[in-house]
Order: C-alpha cells, then sequence, then structure tokens
C-alpha cells in the first residue's frame, strides 16, 4: 500500500499536518506502507525534516492508493479513483461543502470521513479535540487577563510548543474567580489538562453555587446538570438525548456566581440554549469571559455572534445592544470563539492526532478490521453514497 501525506491547500492555511516527520519512519520500518509526503512550504514541519529522515518529497500522489489530509482538498485537486481521509464538512449537510461531495462522487473517491470514525461502542477515535480544549482554555485565562488587567499571557500561537504554553500559566494571578467548564468529552478533557496545570481548584457543583472561596477554582458540569425537565420530573440523560424539547436550561442557576465559561461541550440538535440573549441581561449575569469552543454561532451560548480568528481572538458583546463592544468596557462580555484552535499549535497537535491515527486506524487500514469500522466512516465509494449516509441523498442532489 501507498500512502500519501497531502499539502494542506484550503485557505486560510493550516500547517498541519496527519504525521510528524518521526512517526512517518516509524511507519515506513515498522509496516510494509510505502509512505510519501508532497512538498509544501505552508506545514508545521519543513520538507527537509522528512527528507532527512528518509522520506521520499513529492510533488504528484497521483500514484498513491490512500490520502490523508486535515482539512477539505479543493474539489478541483480531487484524485479520481483514490481512498481519501479528511473533515470533510459534509455529514451535517453543510451548504458550503456540497459541491465537494458532489464532485468526490463523481470521480469515484472513496471517503472516509475522520469524524464518523468510531468504535463499536459509538466511540470517536481520532480528532483534534483535545488540542481544542488546551487551547481554548488557555485562551480563556488570557483573555481574562486581558478583560481584568491582572496579568498578561503569550498567545499560543507565539509559543513555541505546548511546553512554553505550560511554563505561561505561571504568570496567571487569579484571586477568587469562579470558572465554570461544560463537556466531558475530548475537548473538555484538555481544559481540564490547563485548569490542573494552571492549579485552579475543581469543587462540586454544590459548593460552586453554596460557598465563597479564598481562591480561584471551577465546577465541570454535563449535560444534566444545566438542564431540567419543564413539568419538573425526574431528568435522566436518556429521556433528555430522547426529549430534548421536554427540557429547558437551569444554566443561569451557575452563571449567577461564575466569571468565566469555558463551553467545551458537544450540543445536539433541539437542546435548550445554554443562555439567550435575553438571559445575558439579567443583572444577576455575572459572566465576564466566555471562551466558546464549540463555536456555535447565534447558538446554544448566545454571546457567540461570530467565530473570531487566532490573529484576533476576542471581541465584545453588550448583552443590552445586542450587538459587538469593546469587550475591555463593563458590563460587555469578552468573547473568545476562534473556530480553529488546534492550529495554534500544530506540531503538537499533529504529533498527538498521528499517534492516534497509528494507534486507532492504520491497523485496520493494512490489517484486518472486523468492526468495520473504515467501513462505517465511509460517506461515499465507486460512484455512490454508502449506506450509512443515504440521508445525505437530497443535500448531494441540490434538493
Amino acid at each position: 500500500m501507498k500512502i500519501g501525506l497531502l499539502k494542506e491547500e484550503k485557505i486560510p492555511a493550516d500547517e498541519r499536518v496527519v504525521f510528524t516527520p518521526k512517526q512517518c519512519k516509524w511507519i515506513t520500518e515498522n509496516t510494509n506502507v510505502n509512505l510519501v509526503v508532497q512538498s509544501s512550504d505552508r506545514r508545521c514541519f519543513q520538507n527537509s525534516d522528512y527528507f532527512n529522515l528518509g522520506i521520499a518529497v513529492v510533488d504528484d500522489l497521483s500514484d498513491c492508493d490512500v490520502i490523508l489530509g486535515v482539512k477539505e482538498v479543493p474539489k478541483e485537486l480531487l484524485i479520481s479513483g483514490k481512498m481519501y481521509f479528511y473533515f470533510s464538512h459534509t455529514i451535517k449537510e453543510q451548504s458550503y461543502n456540497r459541491e465537494l461531495l458532489q464532485k468526490m462522487v463523481q470521480k469515484n473517491i472513496t471517503m472516509i470521513d475522520y469524524e464518523v470514525l468510531k468504535d463499536k461502542n459509538n466511540k470517536r477515535l481520532i480528532g483534534f479535540g483535545r488540542y481544542a480544549g488546551i487551547v481554548g482554555t488557555y485562551n480563556a485565562l488570557l483573555t481574562y487577563g486581558l478583560k481584568s488587567d491582572k496579568f498578561f499571557l503569550k498567545p499560543a500561537n507565539t509559543c513555541y510548543g505546548i511546553k512554553e504554553v505550560y511554563k505561561e500559566l505561571n504568570k496567571i494571578k487569579l484571586s477568587a474567580e469562579k470558572i465554570i467548564l461544560t463537556g466531558n468529552g475530548r475537548v473538555a478533557n484538555g481544559a481540564l489538562e490547563i485548569l490542573r496545570k494552571a492549579n485552579i481548584i475543581e469543587v462540586s457543583k454544590e459548593d460552586f453555587i453554596t460557598k465563597t472561596f479564598n481562591e480561584a477554582i471551577f465546577c465541570r458540569l454535563d449535560a444534566m446538570d444545566y438542564n431540567k425537565r419543564i413539568d419538573g420530573t425526574l431528568s435522566d440523560k436518556y429521556d433528555f438525548y430522547n426529549n430534548p424539547d421536554k427540557y429547558q436550561s437551569s444554566f443561569l442557576n451557575y452563571t449567577k456566581h461564575a466569571d468565566i465559561f469555558i463551553a467545551g461541550h458537544f450540543y445536539g440538535a433541539g437542546s435548550p440554549y445554554l443562555f439567550t440573549r435575553e438571559d445575558a441581561k439579567s443583572d444577576d449575569f455575572n459572566l465576564q469571559v466566555v471562551a466558546d469552543i464549540s463555536c456555535d454561532i447565534d447558538g446554544p451560548v448566545a454571546s457567540t455572534i461570530r467565530s473570531s480568528t487566532i490573529t484576533n481572538p476576542i471581541y465584545g458583546y453588550n448583552p443590552e445592544t445586542e450587538l459587538e463592544d469593546n469587550f475591555k468596557k463593563r458590563g460587555v462580555i469578552a468573547v473568545m470563539a476562534v473556530d480553529n484552535l488546534p492550529c495554534e499549535l500544530p506540531k503538537d497537535a499533529s504529533e498527538y492526532f498521528g499517534n492516534e491515527f497509528i494507534n486507532e486506524i492504520l491497523p485496520y487500514l493494512i490489517g484486518e478490521d472486523p468492526d468495520k469500522v473504515l467501513e462505517r466512516a465511509t460517506i461515499c465509494k465507486d460512484g455512490n453514497l454508502t449506506s450509512d449516509f443515504k440521508y445525505l441523498k437530497d443535500y448531494l442532489n441540490g434538493n
């Protein structure tokens, strides 16, 4: 099998790559895979980093069996008949990528999307979520430092890797701030790493609401901590997943007491919004900083009115006017809503992602796949949508 690593062509440029040079070397030495790297001047690793470890750097991947990328491949660069792995952003019927899916079907491409690579228990096997959580939480603290004028952190994208990010955390000066973290997946676990590295103490949700502290603390909430049945009957997560319309948010119970909110949760369609624009106008709505790692625009976190960028990660949301404002102003929420957070630490994120691919996916690609992991993540093949993705038919046809 010959595998090629793509040059990322989507604009804005993404410096991440599926495998680091050392990972490529390991694969070539420990498997029967022939691996080549497409030449790129925008990758976080230089062409010479690969070449010096004996990995061929080429311009053309047309003789490869499998082609690995990170972001969407421009449709005009797709090679007919190949197996591709990348984040296609089509499975939610994203209108901006309809033509990409159409082109893949036309070109008889086998498209395997990282987002739907799951084990038999439906647990995701691979992703950049951990680094989204790490960088997003670091940015939350950076934003609070600027909002409060208490400290200044170096932007993560100017740090020389995760070790310098950890070192920067020593500059944090907090007193008795309270932080909410939502979620229990990869993103939230990445967020936990930073909060713990910053020596911020975790407390129970009960203590968060009822007690005062002389040091910065945080509590971690899952969906059932801030959603309750409208009729007041007993709530449970299975009922919530099946009947989200019968629930309402109780998130304001926590925002009364919190200074910073880090949104690391997955938001399911039809679920109640965590807080609305009207909620944010409340006199006891005390959030000063919202770090929306999930970044659902005009969605469950009302202050997220647009995404932000790595170079300009912070904007202000004025609850009274419902418009963007100076985030330093009193009463204005400082919002961090960067939608490509792992790109701030591309080398570390790539290494993490590559290790997951080698451990969780590569064995199925080059050997047996009894659980049909790859098959279940294949969106299209042989000029058709696969059975699990037939629901995309109208989207594919432009209906």
